[in-house]
């Protein structure tokens, strides 16, 4: 009797814990460096002082601290513009509009980015979750984590934070 009790509660446990992350408290975000688990140095070192004043509190959390954004009170998660998204720290291109679709998530997300060397996989075990971070190959900054429950062709979710992204549309000419 107690069992089916507690098996609403483990549903609802179950559904909730693999959204795209939850965000991270500023203890948990300045324990772990960001590169600790990559092995290869960075193409693009950037100056952490610099980096402070280029981007908002919010895209320095999310790139440099592993923070995550709110779902659905972020920038693109509802666009639809035909572009490409781009590394907010380095600009490096990472996905494409034609690639991204709605998750239901309320992060943006996509099925695959613009080049398998255009980011990087870095095995996450915090929240005592086993997930897969994905940064920017360039400048290793937190882009978000990916998923095995995306569309096809390539049945990935790549799950990423606006704040991490840079979004610049492209115009298509009418005939």
């Amino acid at each position: 009797m107690i069992k089916l009790k507690l098996f609403p509660v483990l549903f609802i446990l179950i559904s909730i814990l693999p959204a795209c992350g939850q965000t991270k408290t500023t203890k948990q975000q300045t324990d772990k460096p960001m590169n600790e688990n990559t092995k290869k140095k960075p193409e693009v070192l950037v100056n952490k002082e610099e980096l402070k004043q280029k981007l908002t509190t919010e895209q320095y959390n999310v790139t440099q601290m592993c923070s995550t954004e709110p779902p659905f009170k972020n920038k693109y998660w509802d666009n639809h513009i035909t572009g490409a998204y781009f590394c907010v720290v380095c600009n490096t291109p990472l996905f494409n509009s034609d690639t991204k679709f709605d998750s239901g998530t309320g992060w943006p997300s996509f099925f695959k980015p613009v080049t398998d060397s255009s980011i990087i996989e870095i095995k996450d075990t915090a929240y005592g979750m086993v997930r897969t971070e994905i940064q920017c190959a360039k400048c290793h900054s937190h882009l978000g984590h990916v998923f095995d429950d995306g569309p096809r062709p390539t049945g990935l979710r790549y799950c990423m934070n606006s704040a991490s992204l840079n979004f610049i549309p492209i115009e298509i000419e009418k005939k």
